[in-house]
């Protein structure tokens, strides 16, 4: 019997958890360690924190889920790797720490034979200074990377409409936190939902609406932008988000690394290397991600964990970590197969795996402080991945050490994101924009890196029962009821 461990339970863990669980069945086991009791779809967070959804319609418990798939679900967090095994084992192990009720603190080692590092990131909050303490949302501003925290947000957020509908102003601020954030995506997403409710509120005339990001320009969203077709032309995200943010009177910074955060006003550092303040009544601001914190240990004990991750955390994978100046940027720098160099039996997916570079271009401030997004490994990419890594691991368990390994670079990936602009059964709107392939490849493509032919984008009511029937089928999916295999990561 082969044992496989997936550390996370995330989107890209619990794709690769069930589909290794229903390839290799009973005759192999597949172990969860996370440290959630519940798993949760994380697009729709940001109508949690409008309060359009609940945190219980975004949410489910994950124990009866692995019951019924046979996986061995250990509420946990992993905190160190020995992939060579100790002086008294030879197999290698994972070292977790328990966080279920009642078992809180205690330690386990589990073998394995084969080990996937889903563990997503840790939400860096402590990197700017006032945003939070560590990985804990600090007091001045919300955040909805979490249900927990969507659901706070919409407590704040629903203080100031009664505050507006007092008759006091209010000023909204919505970005990223920091000058290498990620996830523009989500911001932008509650950015517009944010105007919308307050629209739908009546109280919108009272309110100053503002994006703040490290974007070197609106729509770069961490993939350096893109063209896409768009009612018979070819049109930058650039001018579509230009275009969206003019029509909805929500006004902008970009190029700013938010350096510290006050009761009602952060501090931030431009592009051109000025200074500037902005207040607010209410803001999310992103965090920027890192990796977890994961250890490893060789057999004698030394510390290795220096060859397994990079210095942001992440697992090293089978990326050109050498590919140097932007101007040396190719497209198969990006990983294919998700194998770590150095231990053949480690893979890591989602945001768990160390990118090669940014897709951005990368910039600094004349004082060299660095701003520009760091890529993304979320949503579709994150679902396809973990897919294909349990493929692999399954084949190698089934077929043999040397069978193959699946590939899914995201060089060679298209993606499709459904971006909500506010929630209405009439009323709603949202971006519906596809992406080939995510990784720009500009020796294909001369350019813009990506083929037009496959990359597009509508907004409209469409658009948001496109998201809004995403949101059903991929909690159905993750569930794993009748025909779960059939919908697409």
């Amino acid at each position: 019997m082969a044992r496989l461990v997936v550390l996370g339970g995330g989107v890209s863990g619990h794709t690769a958890a069930t589909f290794a669980a229903k390839w290799l069945g009973s005759a192999h086991e597949v172990v969860v360690v996370t440290p959630n009791s519940k798993w949760n779809w994380i697009p729709s967070n940001i109508w949690v924190g409008v309060g359009e959804m609940s945190k219980e319609d975004v949410t489910f418990d994950l124990a009866p889920v692995y019951s019924k798939a046979g996986i061995n679900f250990k509420q946990a967090k992993a905190l160190s790797i020995n992939p060579e095994g100790s002086e008294s084992s030879g197999k290698p192990f994972v070292t977790i720490e328990f966080t279920s009720k009642g078992n809180e603190g205690k330690t386990e080692n589990i073998e394995y034979d084969y080990l996937i590092n889903a563990t997503g990131p840790k939400l860096n909050f402590g990197a700017t200074p006032g945003l939070g303490e560590g990985s804990e949302l600090g007091e001045f501003t919300v955040s909805v990377c979490t249900a927990d925290h969507a659901s706070h947000a919409n407590e704040e957020f629903q203080k100031t409409i009664q505050k507006m509908k007092k008759g006091e102003r209010q000023k909204f601020l919505i970005g990223t936190g920091h000058g290498l954030c990620t996830c523009q995506g989500a911001a932008f997403e509650y950015i517009f939902n944010i105007e919308h409710e307050l629209k739908k509120a009546g109280v919108r005339d009272m309110a100053d609406v503002k994006w703040i990001s490290n974007e070197s320009f609106l729509g770069d969203f961490g993939v350096g932008g893109l063209h896409m077709k768009s009612m018979g032309f070819a049109v930058s995200s650039k001018i579509f988000a230009e275009s969206l943010f003019t029509e909805r009177n929500v006004d902008w910074i970009i190029g700013a690394h938010v350096n510290k955060v006050e009761k009602g006003k952060v501090h931030y550092e431009l592009l051109d290397g000025s200074m500037g303040e902005e207040e607010f009544d209410f803001s999310m601001l992103i965090p920027p991600f890192a990796g977890v914190g994961l250890k490893a240990f060789a057999k004698d004990g030394s510390d290795i964990t220096s060859t397994v991750f990079a210095p942001n955390g992440f697992m090293k994978v089978d990326a050109n970590y050498s590919a140097g100046a932007y101007e040396n940027w190719k497209a198969s720098d990006w990983p294919s197969t998700y194998q770590n160099p150095t231990y053949g039996n480690l893979f890591a997916c989602g945001i768990a795996f160390a990118p090669p570079h940014p897709i951005s271009k990368p910039m600094s401030s004349p004082n060299g402080t660095p701003i520009n997004p760091t890529p993304p490994r979320t949503g579709m990419p994150s679902g396809i991945i973990g897919k294909a890594v349990a493929h692999s691991i399954c084949d190698r368990i089934l077929k043999g050490e040397n069978a193959p390994l699946h590939e899914a670079s995201m060089a060679h990936m298209g993606a499709a994101c459904v971006a909500s602009a506010g929630k209405g059964v009439f009323t709603g709107t949202a971006a519906a924009m596809t992406i080939y392939p995510v990784i720009p490849d500009f020796d294909k493509y001369p350019g813009t890196g990506r083929d037009t032919d496959y990359t597009f984008g509508e907004i409209g009511l469409a658009g948001h029962w496109i998201k809004h029937i995403l949101h059903h089928l991929f909690l159905w999916k993750a569930k794993l009821k009748a025909g779960w295999t059939l919908i697409p990561e």
